[in-house]
């Protein structure tokens, strides 16, 4: 697959991810072959990151039970987020990330939504200067909040930003995804797929004939190299817990990528179909 540089540290990152949102979130231990079924593939195929957070219900702790009995478990690159309110709150909730994922070090923590930053990030370097956690993110999910993340990111020291941005929702590439290059953060990028929103503009619609130059067999893989096609974006994690699906996906992660007016060709493609 792949890799893209975090600029904070020169190490590699595989640009396809795994968001767990839903679809990790399950009660039933029947559903756990099925999903250790993703990640043994997702692993497989050269993928890394899984991005969770204590706000998808059980995503964390299903993450640790399967991973910690796989070959391997150690190849993943854990990532979740503080998302609460307060000293005290925030470092239990840690504390319970690192118990729940099953983890004596996590890659990266990020604060969810901005929530309470001020009291998070002070918390979190010091927990990255005792080697507990690797890297430090900010995030949000909306347009409007492009603009305070932007801030936050020239006021303050991040290794990471994690934001929206598909082939329908195109905001962050007015000024975010450049900020982010010009501070050397590095962008994980949610709802690439519009949370599924961008299926149903292409249902019964076939792929252009160029897509195959570019590896594309399938609608994900074209949703997902057209964000990729901006330099800026380091990591995309759509989230999926159907293996099939998983397949989909990973085939964003290779063969070329777009440039520029490909890119361009691409959007206008999706827009005249």
């Amino acid at each position: 697959m792949i890799q893209r540089i975090i600029p904070s540290s020169g190490e590699g990152l595989p640009v396809i991810g795994l968001g767990t949102w839903q679809t990790f979130d399950v009660e039933d231990t029947a559903a756990y072959p099925q999903l250790e079924a993703v990640l043994s593939h997702f692993r497989q195929q050269g993928g890394t990151l899984l991005d969770s957070s204590p706000m998808y219900g059980r995503a964390e702790q299903v993450i640790g039970d399967i991973t910690s009995g796989m070959t391997g478990s150690n190849d993943f690159f854990y990532a979740t987020k503080v998302w609460t309110t307060g000293l005290l709150e925030g470092t239990r909730q840690i504390e319970a990330s690192f118990h729940k994922m099953q983890r004596s070090v996590l890659d990266l923590v990020q604060i969810h939504n901005m929530v309470d930053w001020k009291t998070h990030l002070p918390q979190l370097r010091s927990m990255k200067e005792r080697g507990k956690i690797r890297y430090i993110g900010i995030t949000h999910y909306t347009d409007d909040s492009h603009e305070e993340l932007e801030k936050l990111m020239r006021k303050e020291s991040f290794d990471f930003v994690q934001f929206n941005y598909s082939i329908n929702a195109r905001h962050a590439e007015k000024r975010l995804l450049d900020v982010a290059a010009e501070l050397g953060v590095a962008t994980l990028i949610n709802r690439p797929l519009g949370q599924g929103n961008l299926f149903k503009s292409v249902q019964g619609k076939v792929l252009p004939g160029w897509a195959a130059e570019l590896g594309i067999d399938n609608w994900a893989a074209y949703f997902l190299k057209y964000i990729l096609a901006h330099p800026a974006v380091t990591c995309v994690i759509p989230a999926t817990a159907n293996p099939i699906h998983a397949t989909e996906i990973l085939a964003a992660g290779k063969g070329n990528i777009p440039g520029v007016s490909l890119q361009r060709k691409m959007l206008e493609y999706w827009r005249n179909l």
